[in-house]
C-alpha cells in the first residue's frame, strides 16, 4: 500500500495527471472532427509535464509546506522526468506545420514571462502578480493549445463553431481552476492576486457557476446542436459544480490535484463510450 501511495504521489505532483488532462482534451476536440492523430496530443502531454514542472521548480518557494517536501525529496527524478519531456516535446515539435508554431509562439513567450520577472522602473514583476490573471491565463492558454491549435495544424476551419468551442473550453478551464486557487488561498502571496483573494471564496464559487452556464447556453449558438454532446456537456458541468461547491481552503490535497483534474479523464471517457 505504501508503495502504491508514492506510485500516485509521484504520478500527480509531478504534473503527469495534469498532463494527461491536457492530452484528453485535445483528443476531444480532434475526436470531433473525425480526426484520431495522436501527434498534437502527444506533444502536449509532454510539453505539459516539462512547463509545470519548470515552474515548480523555479517556484518552489512559493507552494505548499507538504508539497516543497514532496519536490525536495523527489527533485531529481523530477529534474530527468522534465528533460526527457523537453526532448520528446522537440520531436513531435519537428512535424509541426510553420503556422502550428506561429500559434504556440506568443504561448510559449507567456510561459517564459509568468515564471520569470521582468523590471519596470527598476521594479522585478512578474504576469503572476497582476490581478486575475494566473486564472485568466491558465484559461485561454488551455483552450487555444486544446481547440483551436489542434485544429490548425490538422487544417481544419477555423469558424463560428470552432469559437463557441474555444470560448466553452475557457469557461470549462476557468471553473476547474478555482477549486486550486481556494486550495492555495492561504499560500498564495498576496500580490497574486487569485479570484477567492480578490473576491472570496463564496463569490468565486458563484463565478464558477456563471462559468458554468454559460459553457452549457453557448452549446445552444453552435450551427447543429448534437444532442449526445449536450448530454455529455451537462454530466460534466454538474459534475464540475459539485467539486466547485464543494472545494474549501483545508480540502485534502488529492481533492483538486486529483480527483478535480480528472474530469477531462472521464469527459474523454464519457466522449468514447457514446460515439
Amino acid at each position: 500500500m505504501p508503495t502504491l501511495k508514492r506510485i500516485l504521489d509521484f504520478y500527480i505532483f509531478s504534473n503527469i495527471h495534469v498532463a494527461l488532462a491536457v492530452f484528453c482534451l485535445v483528443k476531444i476536440t480532434l475526436m470531433s472532427y473525425g480526426n484520431n492523430s495522436n501527434l498534437f496530443a502527444l506533444f502536449c502531454l509532454f510539453s505539459t509535464i516539462a512547463s509545470y514542472n519548470l515552474i515548480r521548480i523555479f517556484r518552489v518557494e512559493e507552494v505548499q509546506p507538504w508539497f516543497f517536501e514532496f519536490i525536495k525529496k523527489h527533485k531529481t527524478v523530477i529534474v530527468i522526468l522534465t528533460v526527457f519531456s523537453v526532448i520528446v516535446s522537440l520531436y513531435y515539435a519537428f512535424y509541426f506545420k510553420l503556422e502550428t508554431f506561429l500559434w504556440l509562439l506568443p504561448f510559449g513567450v507567456v510561459t517564459f514571462l509568468y515564471v520569470n520577472p521582468f523590471d519596470i522602473k527598476k521594479q522585478n514583476l512578474s504576469l503572476r502578480y497582476i490581478a486575475f490573471v494566473k486564472l485568466f491565463l491558465i484559461a485561454i492558454s488551455w483552450a487555444a493549445v486544446t481547440v483551436i491549435i489542434p485544429l490548425v495544424q490538422h487544417r481544419h476551419h477555423i469558424g463560428n463553431t470552432e469559437i463557441i468551442l474555444f470560448v466553452q473550453r475557457f469557461l470549462f478551464v476557468a471553473a476547474i481552476t478555482i477549486p486550486f486557487d481556494i486550495r492555495d488561498v492561504a499560500y498564495d502571496k498576496e500580490e497574486l492576486k487569485t479570484l477567492p483573494q480578490s473576491i472570496g471564496v463564496p463569490k468565486s464559487k458563484w463565478l464558477g457557476l456563471l462559468f458554468l452556464m454559460l459553457f452549457l447556453g453557448l452549446e445552444f449558438f453552435k450551427t447543429t446542436v448534437d444532442p449526445e454532446q449536450l448530454r455529455i456537456h451537462f454530466f460534466i458541468a454538474v459534475v464540475t459544480l459539485l467539486f466547485l461547491v464543494k472545494s474549501t481552503e483545508d480540502q485534502n490535497k488529492y481533492y483538486s490535484a486529483f480527483f478535480v483534474e480528472s474530469l477531462p479523464i472521464v469527459w474523454l471517457g464519457l466522449f468514447i463510450w457514446l460515439r
